[in-house]
């Protein structure tokens, strides 16, 4: 099963990178896929990737859903990227 989440974007970094906060952790990831990108929006995040951006609402609204279900913790979303 794969699995892609909301992640807010903490950094901008050289080379269509950001770092951004997955669940408390902060961690690197590719923008080569998503135009626009800020520090403070939301992106979804799959392997490393973000692949779209993500309305700061619809954002909380996922994380809120993933924290019921015990897949997030604190309104941040727990997630399978590595770590920079």
């Amino acid at each position: 099963m794969c699995l892609a989440v909301p992640a807010r974007v903490v950094d901008l970094l050289d080379d269509d990178r950001a770092t951004v906060n997955l669940g408390g952790v902060k961690t690197s990831i590719s923008l080569a896929l998503v135009e626009d990108v800020a520090v403070d929006d939301y992106v979804i995040v799959h392997v490393g990737y973000a692949i779209n951006k993500l309305d700061p609402a619809e954002a909380e609204r996922t994380l809120a859903l993933l924290a019921e279900a015990g897949m997030a913790q604190s309104g941040e979303a727990v997630a399978g990227v590595p770590a920079a």
